[in-house]
Protein backbone atom coordinates (compact mmCIF):
# COMPACT_ATOMS: atom_id res chain seq x y z
CA UNK A 1 0.00 0.00 0.00
CA UNK A 2 2.50 2.36 1.20
CA UNK A 3 4.42 1.71 -2.51
CA UNK A 4 1.18 2.65 -4.31
CA UNK A 5 0.83 5.82 -2.84
CA UNK A 6 4.42 6.43 -3.50
CA UNK A 7 3.38 5.67 -7.00
CA UNK A 8 0.80 7.92 -7.19
CA UNK A 9 2.58 10.83 -5.45
CA UNK A 10 5.14 10.48 -7.84
CA UNK A 11 2.19 10.90 -11.10
CA UNK A 12 0.61 13.43 -9.16
CA UNK A 13 3.82 15.46 -9.32
CA UNK A 14 4.18 14.90 -12.94
CA UNK A 15 0.52 16.50 -13.14
CA UNK A 16 1.89 18.93 -11.06
CA UNK A 17 4.61 20.44 -13.16
CA UNK A 18 2.13 20.30 -16.33
CA UNK A 19 -0.51 22.28 -14.12
CA UNK A 20 2.31 25.15 -13.10
CA UNK A 21 3.74 25.41 -16.95
CA UNK A 22 0.05 25.73 -17.93
CA UNK A 23 -0.38 28.68 -15.00
CA UNK A 24 2.59 30.05 -16.36
CA UNK A 25 1.74 30.14 -20.14
CA UNK A 26 -1.38 31.74 -19.04
CA UNK A 27 -0.21 34.54 -16.28
CA UNK A 28 3.07 35.24 -17.82
CA UNK A 29 6.21 35.07 -15.75
CA UNK A 30 6.19 37.52 -14.06
CA UNK A 31 2.89 36.72 -12.25
CA UNK A 32 3.62 33.38 -11.65
CA UNK A 33 6.69 33.62 -9.84
CA UNK A 34 5.00 36.19 -7.43
CA UNK A 35 2.32 33.85 -6.68
CA UNK A 36 3.17 30.21 -6.94
CA UNK A 37 6.69 30.02 -7.21
CA UNK A 38 6.75 29.16 -3.95
CA UNK A 39 3.72 26.49 -3.64
CA UNK A 40 4.11 23.06 -3.15
CA UNK A 41 2.92 19.72 -4.23
CA UNK A 42 2.21 17.70 -0.94
CA UNK A 43 -0.43 14.76 -2.22
CA UNK A 44 -3.52 13.65 -4.10
CA UNK A 45 -6.06 12.00 -2.06
CA UNK A 46 -9.20 10.89 -4.16
CA UNK A 47 -10.55 13.79 -5.04
CA UNK A 48 -8.97 16.34 -3.52
CA UNK A 49 -5.27 18.41 -4.02
CA UNK A 50 -3.48 19.10 -1.40
CA UNK A 51 -0.86 22.41 -1.63
CA UNK A 52 1.04 24.37 0.26
CA UNK A 53 1.93 27.84 0.52
CA UNK A 54 4.87 29.82 3.32
CA UNK A 55 2.21 32.33 3.86
CA UNK A 56 -1.17 32.93 5.43
CA UNK A 57 -1.52 35.87 3.22
CA UNK A 58 -0.52 34.33 0.03
CA UNK A 59 -2.99 31.17 0.72
CA UNK A 60 -5.90 33.25 0.91
CA UNK A 61 -4.80 35.16 -1.67
CA UNK A 62 -4.27 32.28 -4.40
CA UNK A 63 -7.95 30.55 -2.34
CA UNK A 64 -9.55 34.02 -3.48
CA UNK A 65 -8.28 34.65 -6.85
CA UNK A 66 -6.47 31.34 -8.32
CA UNK A 67 -8.88 28.47 -6.89
CA UNK A 68 -11.49 27.59 -9.70
CA UNK A 69 -8.16 27.95 -12.10
CA UNK A 70 -6.54 25.52 -10.18
CA UNK A 71 -9.45 23.09 -9.93
CA UNK A 72 -9.76 23.27 -13.76
CA UNK A 73 -6.44 23.10 -14.43
CA UNK A 74 -6.21 20.07 -12.37
CA UNK A 75 -9.28 18.08 -13.59
CA UNK A 76 -7.70 18.02 -17.20
CA UNK A 77 -4.88 15.84 -15.52
CA UNK A 78 -7.35 13.78 -13.30
CA UNK A 79 -10.81 14.01 -14.18
CA UNK A 80 -12.07 12.95 -10.46
CA UNK A 81 -10.38 16.66 -8.89
CA UNK A 82 -12.91 18.32 -7.94
CA UNK A 83 -10.61 20.38 -4.80
CA UNK A 84 -7.66 21.68 -4.31
CA UNK A 85 -6.90 22.42 -0.63
CA UNK A 86 -4.26 24.99 0.38
CA UNK A 87 -1.95 25.33 3.50
CA UNK A 88 0.66 27.00 5.28
CA UNK A 89 3.74 24.83 5.66
CA UNK A 90 4.97 24.99 9.36
CA UNK A 91 1.54 26.91 10.57
CA UNK A 92 1.53 27.39 14.00
CA UNK A 93 -1.26 26.77 16.31
CA UNK A 94 -3.86 28.86 17.50
CA UNK A 95 -3.16 30.63 20.21
CA UNK A 96 -5.83 30.03 23.28
CA UNK A 97 -7.31 33.07 23.80
CA UNK A 98 -8.60 33.68 27.12
CA UNK A 99 -12.73 34.54 26.60
CA UNK A 100 -14.23 33.30 30.01
CA UNK A 101 -14.75 36.97 31.07
CA UNK A 102 -16.71 38.08 27.57
CA UNK A 103 -20.10 37.51 26.54
CA UNK A 104 -20.71 34.34 24.75
CA UNK A 105 -21.48 36.66 21.02
CA UNK A 106 -18.27 38.29 21.19
CA UNK A 107 -16.57 35.25 22.80
CA UNK A 108 -17.36 33.53 19.42
CA UNK A 109 -16.50 36.32 17.14
CA UNK A 110 -13.34 36.44 19.27
CA UNK A 111 -12.51 32.77 18.11
CA UNK A 112 -14.24 32.54 14.45
CA UNK A 113 -11.11 36.22 14.35
CA UNK A 114 -13.69 38.10 13.32
CA UNK A 115 -14.96 41.68 15.46
CA UNK A 116 -17.95 42.66 15.73
CA UNK A 117 -19.78 45.67 14.45
CA UNK A 118 -18.65 47.52 17.35
CA UNK A 119 -15.60 45.70 18.22
CA UNK A 120 -12.58 47.07 16.82
CA UNK A 121 -9.19 45.16 16.72
CA UNK A 122 -6.61 45.99 19.82
CA UNK A 123 -3.73 48.93 18.78
CA UNK A 124 0.01 48.03 18.98
CA UNK A 125 0.71 49.78 22.35
CA UNK A 126 -2.73 49.48 24.04
CA UNK A 127 -2.86 47.09 26.95
CA UNK A 128 -3.80 44.39 25.06
CA UNK A 129 -1.37 41.72 24.35
CA UNK A 130 -0.90 40.81 20.59
CA UNK A 131 -1.74 36.72 21.17
CA UNK A 132 -5.36 38.58 22.21
CA UNK A 133 -5.74 39.60 18.08
CA UNK A 134 -7.86 37.72 16.46
CA UNK A 135 -5.59 35.31 14.11
CA UNK A 136 -2.84 37.93 14.29
CA UNK A 137 -0.53 35.44 16.05
CA UNK A 138 -0.42 33.61 12.58
CA UNK A 139 -0.57 36.69 9.94
CA UNK A 140 0.84 39.62 11.92
CA UNK A 141 4.55 38.63 11.79
CA UNK A 142 4.36 37.10 8.24
CA UNK A 143 2.90 40.11 6.96
CA UNK A 144 5.17 43.07 8.63
CA UNK A 145 8.28 40.38 7.51
CA UNK A 146 6.43 40.36 3.73
CA UNK A 147 6.42 43.92 3.89
CA UNK A 148 9.77 45.15 5.40
CA UNK A 149 11.69 42.22 2.78
CA UNK A 150 9.42 44.15 -0.27
CA UNK A 151 9.51 43.88 -3.71
CA UNK A 152 12.52 41.66 -4.93
CA UNK A 153 15.66 43.20 -5.63
CA UNK A 154 17.54 42.78 -8.80
CA UNK A 155 21.46 42.07 -7.63
CA UNK A 156 22.94 43.40 -10.88
CA UNK A 157 21.05 46.93 -10.22
CA UNK A 158 23.89 48.65 -8.62
CA UNK A 159 25.51 52.21 -8.50
CA UNK A 160 28.34 50.71 -9.72
CA UNK A 161 26.76 49.02 -12.83
CA UNK A 162 24.73 52.64 -13.37
CA UNK A 163 25.68 54.46 -16.65
CA UNK A 164 26.02 58.56 -15.02
CA UNK A 165 25.75 61.06 -17.79
CA UNK A 166 24.74 65.02 -17.86
CA UNK A 167 21.00 63.71 -18.01
CA UNK A 168 20.70 62.33 -14.65
CA UNK A 169 23.53 63.35 -12.69
CA UNK A 170 21.76 65.12 -10.44
CA UNK A 171 19.68 62.46 -9.73
CA UNK A 172 22.06 59.91 -9.07
CA UNK A 173 23.79 63.01 -6.66
CA UNK A 174 21.01 63.14 -4.96
CA UNK A 175 20.00 59.31 -4.69
CA UNK A 176 23.45 58.60 -3.60
CA UNK A 177 23.51 61.17 -0.79
CA UNK A 178 19.82 59.33 0.67
CA UNK A 179 21.36 55.96 0.70
CA UNK A 180 24.26 56.54 2.27
CA UNK A 181 22.49 58.79 5.18
CA UNK A 182 25.58 61.52 4.34
CA UNK A 183 24.92 64.74 6.94
CA UNK A 184 22.18 66.98 5.44
CA UNK A 185 20.69 64.73 2.78
CA UNK A 186 17.53 64.99 1.56
CA UNK A 187 14.59 63.50 3.27
CA UNK A 188 12.37 63.61 0.11
CA UNK A 189 13.25 62.79 -3.39
CA UNK A 190 10.93 62.42 -6.46
CA UNK A 191 12.47 61.56 -9.81
CA UNK A 192 10.56 61.75 -13.01
CA UNK A 193 11.39 60.95 -16.81
CA UNK A 194 10.26 58.48 -19.42
CA UNK A 195 10.33 54.56 -19.25
CA UNK A 196 13.71 52.99 -19.94
CA UNK A 197 15.64 55.49 -18.64
CA UNK A 198 16.97 53.92 -15.49
CA UNK A 199 15.02 55.40 -12.68
CA UNK A 200 14.20 51.46 -11.10
CA UNK A 201 18.17 51.09 -12.06
CA UNK A 202 18.91 53.78 -9.63
CA UNK A 203 15.54 52.88 -6.83
CA UNK A 204 16.69 49.38 -6.35
CA UNK A 205 20.67 50.50 -6.68
CA UNK A 206 19.71 52.44 -3.49
CA UNK A 207 17.91 50.51 -1.91
CA UNK A 208 20.81 47.98 -2.02
CA UNK A 209 23.27 50.18 -0.69
CA UNK A 210 21.12 51.19 2.29
CA UNK A 211 20.38 47.70 3.50
CA UNK A 212 24.36 47.12 3.22
CA UNK A 213 25.23 49.41 5.89
CA UNK A 214 22.52 48.08 7.90
CA UNK A 215 19.97 50.18 7.47
CA UNK A 216 16.07 49.53 7.62
CA UNK A 217 14.91 49.45 4.10
CA UNK A 218 11.47 49.05 2.05
CA UNK A 219 11.13 48.88 -1.68
CA UNK A 220 7.71 48.72 -2.86
CA UNK A 221 7.29 48.10 -6.57
CA UNK A 222 3.41 49.06 -8.62
CA UNK A 223 2.43 45.30 -8.22
CA UNK A 224 4.12 44.88 -4.62
CA UNK A 225 2.06 47.75 -3.39
CA UNK A 226 -1.33 47.13 -5.24
CA UNK A 227 -1.49 43.13 -4.48
CA UNK A 228 0.58 42.75 -1.39
CA UNK A 229 0.19 45.83 0.54
CA UNK A 230 -2.59 46.93 0.43
CA UNK A 231 -4.99 43.91 0.76
CA UNK A 232 -2.94 42.92 4.15
CA UNK A 233 -3.98 46.43 5.58
CA UNK A 234 -7.39 45.24 5.61
CA UNK A 235 -6.99 42.12 7.99
CA UNK A 236 -6.35 41.87 11.09
CA UNK A 237 -2.59 42.09 10.44
CA UNK A 238 -3.38 45.86 10.33
CA UNK A 239 -1.78 47.33 13.39
CA UNK A 240 1.96 44.53 13.52
CA UNK A 241 1.70 45.79 9.97
CA UNK A 242 1.90 49.36 10.72
CA UNK A 243 3.92 49.30 13.61
CA UNK A 244 6.59 47.72 10.86
CA UNK A 245 5.89 50.94 8.68
CA UNK A 246 7.46 52.57 11.79
CA UNK A 247 10.36 51.49 12.10
CA UNK A 248 11.84 51.76 8.24
CA UNK A 249 14.52 54.40 7.71
CA UNK A 250 14.38 54.73 4.21
CA UNK A 251 10.85 53.92 1.41
CA UNK A 252 11.07 53.55 -1.82
CA UNK A 253 8.13 53.52 -4.36
CA UNK A 254 8.48 52.74 -7.64
CA UNK A 255 6.09 53.27 -10.58
CA UNK A 256 4.03 55.52 -8.86
CA UNK A 257 1.46 56.08 -11.80
CA UNK A 258 0.15 52.70 -11.25
CA UNK A 259 -0.86 52.83 -7.92
CA UNK A 260 -4.16 53.53 -8.66
CA UNK A 261 -7.28 52.64 -10.35
CA UNK A 262 -8.02 49.23 -8.87
CA UNK A 263 -7.46 50.34 -5.44
CA UNK A 264 -8.96 53.88 -5.42
CA UNK A 265 -7.53 57.18 -5.35
CA UNK A 266 -8.55 57.37 -1.78
CA UNK A 267 -7.67 54.09 -0.63
CA UNK A 268 -4.22 54.70 -2.21
CA UNK A 269 -3.53 58.05 -1.00
CA UNK A 270 -4.59 56.51 3.02
CA UNK A 271 -1.94 53.82 2.39
CA UNK A 272 0.79 56.35 1.15
CA UNK A 273 0.24 58.23 3.79
CA UNK A 274 0.69 55.68 6.48
CA UNK A 275 3.76 54.67 4.52
CA UNK A 276 5.38 57.94 4.70
CA UNK A 277 4.32 58.73 8.37
CA UNK A 278 7.70 57.26 10.17
CA UNK A 279 10.71 56.97 7.38
CA UNK A 280 13.57 59.52 7.76
CA UNK A 281 14.13 59.49 3.82
CA UNK A 282 11.46 59.05 0.84
CA UNK A 283 12.33 58.33 -2.92
CA UNK A 284 9.30 58.01 -5.09
CA UNK A 285 9.47 57.37 -9.05
CA UNK A 286 7.15 58.08 -11.78
CA UNK A 287 7.08 58.31 -15.95
CA UNK A 288 5.13 61.99 -15.60
CA UNK A 289 5.89 65.01 -12.96
CA UNK A 290 4.13 64.63 -9.29
CA UNK A 291 1.64 67.48 -10.30
CA UNK A 292 0.38 65.36 -13.61
CA UNK A 293 -0.09 61.86 -11.70
CA UNK A 294 -3.81 62.75 -9.85
CA UNK A 295 -3.90 60.47 -7.70
CA UNK A 296 -2.02 61.88 -4.60
CA UNK A 297 -3.92 63.47 -1.92
CA UNK A 298 -3.01 67.29 -0.07
CA UNK A 299 -1.03 65.54 2.75
CA UNK A 300 1.18 63.83 -0.20
CA UNK A 301 2.07 66.21 -2.20
CA UNK A 302 2.64 68.60 0.50
CA UNK A 303 5.14 65.85 1.71
CA UNK A 304 6.63 65.89 -1.48
CA UNK A 305 6.83 69.27 -2.47
CA UNK A 306 9.02 69.97 0.57
CA UNK A 307 11.55 67.48 -0.88
CA UNK A 308 13.45 67.78 -4.05
CA UNK A 309 11.32 67.01 -7.70
CA UNK A 310 14.10 66.11 -10.16
CA UNK A 311 13.84 64.85 -13.64
CA UNK A 312 15.55 63.11 -16.21
CA UNK A 313 16.38 63.63 -19.32
CA UNK A 314 16.84 61.32 -22.38
CA UNK A 315 20.05 59.87 -22.90
CA UNK A 316 22.11 61.56 -24.91
CA UNK A 317 25.36 60.16 -27.59
CA UNK A 318 27.61 60.18 -24.59
CA UNK A 319 25.62 58.36 -21.83
CA UNK A 320 24.35 56.19 -24.31
CA UNK A 321 28.20 55.19 -25.22
CA UNK A 322 28.95 54.60 -21.50
CA UNK A 323 25.78 52.40 -20.81
CA UNK A 324 27.20 50.16 -23.81
CA UNK A 325 30.67 50.18 -22.25
CA UNK A 326 29.53 49.03 -18.79
CA UNK A 327 26.98 46.72 -20.27
CA UNK A 328 29.48 44.69 -22.40
CA UNK A 329 32.40 44.53 -19.50
CA UNK A 330 29.62 43.28 -17.63
CA UNK A 331 29.18 40.58 -20.27
CA UNK A 332 32.91 39.80 -20.42
CA UNK A 333 33.05 38.71 -16.84
CA UNK A 334 31.66 35.85 -17.80
CA UNK A 335 31.90 35.76 -21.36
CA UNK A 336 35.77 37.04 -21.75
CA UNK A 337 35.91 36.30 -25.67
CA UNK A 338 32.54 38.38 -26.45
CA UNK A 339 33.50 42.04 -27.61
CA UNK A 340 32.08 44.74 -29.51
CA UNK A 341 34.08 46.44 -32.16
CA UNK A 342 34.38 50.15 -31.46
CA UNK A 343 32.55 50.85 -34.98
CA UNK A 344 30.16 48.90 -33.82
CA UNK A 345 29.46 50.66 -30.38
CA UNK A 346 29.48 53.85 -32.17
CA UNK A 347 26.82 52.84 -34.73
CA UNK A 348 24.41 51.84 -31.99
CA UNK A 349 24.94 54.44 -29.37
CA UNK A 350 24.27 56.93 -32.77
CA UNK A 351 21.12 55.18 -33.53
CA UNK A 352 19.30 53.07 -30.60
CA UNK A 353 18.01 56.38 -29.05
CA UNK A 354 14.41 55.76 -27.73
CA UNK A 355 16.06 54.42 -24.38
CA UNK A 356 18.63 52.67 -22.71
CA UNK A 357 16.09 49.78 -22.35
CA UNK A 358 16.81 49.27 -25.97
CA UNK A 359 20.37 49.88 -26.14
CA UNK A 360 20.50 46.53 -23.97
CA UNK A 361 18.64 45.10 -26.15
CA UNK A 362 20.20 45.82 -29.12
CA UNK A 363 23.40 44.34 -27.03
CA UNK A 364 21.43 40.92 -26.21
CA UNK A 365 20.62 40.19 -29.45
CA UNK A 366 24.67 40.65 -30.18
CA UNK A 367 25.72 38.79 -27.47
CA UNK A 368 23.13 36.18 -28.27
CA UNK A 369 23.74 35.64 -31.89
CA UNK A 370 27.96 35.40 -30.76
CA UNK A 371 26.85 33.17 -28.46
CA UNK A 372 24.84 30.67 -30.47
CA UNK A 373 26.98 30.96 -33.52
CA UNK A 374 30.39 31.73 -32.51
CA UNK A 375 30.70 34.74 -35.43
CA UNK A 376 31.92 37.37 -34.25
CA UNK A 377 30.25 40.82 -33.82
CA UNK A 378 30.81 42.93 -36.89
CA UNK A 379 28.97 46.14 -38.61
CA UNK A 380 27.35 43.71 -41.08
CA UNK A 381 25.75 41.44 -38.24
CA UNK A 382 24.97 44.77 -36.23
CA UNK A 383 22.86 46.31 -39.58
CA UNK A 384 20.77 43.32 -40.13
CA UNK A 385 19.92 42.19 -36.49
CA UNK A 386 19.17 45.76 -35.07
CA UNK A 387 17.43 47.02 -38.33
CA UNK A 388 14.02 47.54 -36.21
CA UNK A 389 15.69 49.69 -33.42
CA UNK A 390 17.93 52.31 -35.41
CA UNK A 391 16.81 55.51 -36.80
CA UNK A 392 18.63 56.35 -39.78
CA UNK A 393 18.15 58.46 -43.01
CA UNK A 394 15.41 60.54 -44.01
CA UNK A 395 12.77 60.85 -40.71
CA UNK A 396 9.51 59.33 -41.73
CA UNK A 397 6.50 61.18 -42.58
CA UNK A 398 4.80 62.27 -39.22
CA UNK A 399 0.95 62.37 -38.66
CA UNK A 400 -0.55 65.29 -37.00
CA UNK A 401 -2.43 62.30 -35.15
CA UNK A 402 0.75 61.20 -33.64
CA UNK A 403 1.28 64.69 -32.36
CA UNK A 404 -1.97 65.06 -30.43
CA UNK A 405 -1.32 61.43 -28.88
CA UNK A 406 2.26 61.62 -27.72
CA UNK A 407 1.69 65.07 -26.28
CA UNK A 408 -1.73 64.75 -24.66
CA UNK A 409 0.21 61.78 -22.73
CA UNK A 410 3.41 64.08 -21.99
CA UNK A 411 0.94 66.62 -20.14
CA UNK A 412 -1.56 63.70 -19.35
CA UNK A 413 -4.70 65.11 -20.90
CA UNK A 414 -7.36 63.80 -23.47
CA UNK A 415 -7.52 64.37 -26.99
CA UNK A 416 -11.08 65.42 -26.13
CA UNK A 417 -9.74 67.85 -24.24
CA UNK A 418 -6.90 69.37 -26.37
CA UNK A 419 -9.16 69.90 -29.12
CA UNK A 420 -11.70 71.33 -27.14
CA UNK A 421 -12.52 75.10 -27.01
CA UNK A 422 -11.69 75.42 -22.89
CA UNK A 423 -9.39 78.07 -22.29
CA UNK A 424 -7.91 76.41 -19.10
CA UNK A 425 -4.37 77.47 -18.56
CA UNK A 426 -3.84 73.34 -18.01
CA UNK A 427 -5.12 73.11 -21.91
CA UNK A 428 -3.78 75.64 -23.72
CA UNK A 429 -0.25 75.33 -23.64
CA UNK A 430 -0.02 71.79 -24.46
CA UNK A 431 -2.70 72.99 -27.54
CA UNK A 432 -0.06 75.53 -28.31
CA UNK A 433 2.84 73.49 -28.40
CA UNK A 434 1.05 70.52 -30.34
CA UNK A 435 0.30 73.40 -33.04
CA UNK A 436 3.31 74.43 -32.87
CA UNK A 437 5.20 70.91 -33.65
CA UNK A 438 2.64 70.34 -36.24
CA UNK A 439 3.91 73.17 -38.05
CA UNK A 440 7.47 72.62 -37.37
CA UNK A 441 7.66 68.95 -38.17
CA UNK A 442 4.93 68.04 -40.92
CA UNK A 443 5.14 70.65 -43.19
CA UNK A 444 0.98 71.37 -43.49
CA UNK A 445 -0.16 74.85 -43.78
CA UNK A 446 -1.65 76.61 -41.53
CA UNK A 447 -5.74 76.11 -41.88
CA UNK A 448 -4.90 72.58 -42.23
CA UNK A 449 -3.72 72.32 -38.67
CA UNK A 450 -6.24 74.42 -37.69
CA UNK A 451 -8.72 71.98 -39.01
CA UNK A 452 -7.27 69.17 -37.20
CA UNK A 453 -7.38 70.96 -33.99
CA UNK A 454 -10.93 71.41 -33.83
CA UNK A 455 -11.71 73.08 -36.75
CA UNK A 456 -9.95 76.46 -35.45
CA UNK A 457 -8.43 79.48 -37.97
CA UNK A 458 -5.65 79.43 -39.57
CA UNK A 459 -4.54 82.83 -37.06
CA UNK A 460 -5.43 80.81 -34.03
CA UNK A 461 -2.44 78.22 -34.91
CA UNK A 462 -0.23 81.55 -35.80
CA UNK A 463 -0.30 83.23 -33.20
CA UNK A 464 0.23 79.24 -31.34
CA UNK A 465 3.53 78.92 -33.31
CA UNK A 466 4.44 82.31 -33.05
CA UNK A 467 3.90 82.29 -29.29
CA UNK A 468 5.82 79.13 -28.66
CA UNK A 469 8.47 80.30 -30.99
CA UNK A 470 9.08 83.25 -28.93
CA UNK A 471 8.72 81.26 -25.75
CA UNK A 472 11.68 78.61 -26.27
CA UNK A 473 14.16 81.50 -27.07
CA UNK A 474 13.16 82.71 -23.71
CA UNK A 475 12.38 79.20 -21.47
CA UNK A 476 15.63 77.00 -21.81
CA UNK A 477 12.99 74.22 -19.90
CA UNK A 478 10.37 74.47 -22.63
CA UNK A 479 12.97 74.38 -25.02
CA UNK A 480 14.45 71.03 -23.80
CA UNK A 481 10.58 69.98 -23.37
CA UNK A 482 9.82 70.72 -26.97
CA UNK A 483 13.23 68.77 -28.04
CA UNK A 484 11.85 65.68 -26.12
CA UNK A 485 8.31 65.33 -27.56
CA UNK A 486 10.19 65.70 -31.29
CA UNK A 487 12.37 63.08 -30.23
CA UNK A 488 9.19 60.62 -28.94
CA UNK A 489 8.08 60.98 -32.20
CA UNK A 490 10.26 59.94 -34.23
CA UNK A 491 11.36 56.70 -31.73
Amino acid sequence: MEALMQVQNLASSDHWDRVKKELKNELGEDVFSNWFGRVKHEETIGDSVRLSVPTRFLKNWIKNHYEKKLVGLWKREIDDINRVELTVRGALRPRQINVSQQPKAIAARRISGRPGPFESVPQIGSSANIADIPCLADTGEEAAAEFLSGAALNPKLTFEAFAEGASNSLACAAIRQIAADHDGALTMLYMHSDTGIGKTHLLQAAATEARRSGRSVAYLSAEFFMYHLVPALRTPAFPVLRQAMKSIDLLLVDDLQFLHGKQGHDEFSRTLEILMEAPRQVIMAADRAPEALGTLSARVMQRIETGEVIGIQATDYALRHEILRKRVAAARRTHPSFSVPDAVADYIARYVISSARDLEGALNRLFAHNQLTKQPVTMDLAEKTLHDLVRIGEPRAIKVEEIQQVVCKHFSVTKADLLSSCRARTLVRPRQIAMYIAKVVTGRSLPEIGRRFGNRDHTTVLHAVRKIEDMITRDDTLAQEVELLKRLLNT
